[in-house]
């Protein structure tokens, strides 16, 4: 799988800046949660969503062990170590220590990134070292194939 290139996935996340967050959500300039924002994200550089996201409870990542939110990450993108994540890479947090990763941004320089946070909707700040020692995961977005046409 080749990435795809990270202006383009860059520049994708910045116009959804000034989102309002909206749990579940996944429309530009209308509302998102984390996760919206990087599907909607998905849609604008790589194509159509390969499979339904099914409803979640806001505190879905609070039980259980299974790493959830990078299982299905790992099937449409390509994992690289957190320590190498270049800016466009998507990555996940843990919001609590030995929790799940169940929050996500993107990484737009070496110490910025994009998210949807609630109460402030979808914001790009600095990576500080406490959003950087929540780090688990790093995944790239695939370039465009066959599979998944650009829709624009």
């Amino acid at each position: 799988m080749t990435p795809a290139d990270p202006d383009r996935v860059i520049a994708a996340a910045r116009r959804w800046l000034g989102t309002p967050y909206h749990d579940q959500a996944s429309l530009r300039g209308v509302g998102c949660d984390c996760l919206g924002l990087a599907r909607g994200v998905w849609r604008e550089v790589v194509g159509p969503e390969a499979f339904p996201i099914l409803p979640y409870s806001r505190d879905w990542g609070e039980t259980g062990s299974r790493e959830i939110l990078a299982e299905g990450a790992r099937r449409m993108m390509i994992e690289v170590p957190v320590i190498d994540a270049p800016p466009g890479a998507l990555l996940l947090f843990r919001m609590m220590p030995r929790a799940i990763a169940k929050h996500v941004g993107i990484l737009t320089g070496p110490d910025r990134f994009i998210h949807a946070y609630e109460r402030l909707g979808v914001i790009e700040q600095p990576l500080t070292s406490t959003w950087q020692r929540r780090i688990a995961f790093a995944l790239l977005f695939p370039a465009i194939t066959s599979d998944h046409p650009n829709p624009e």
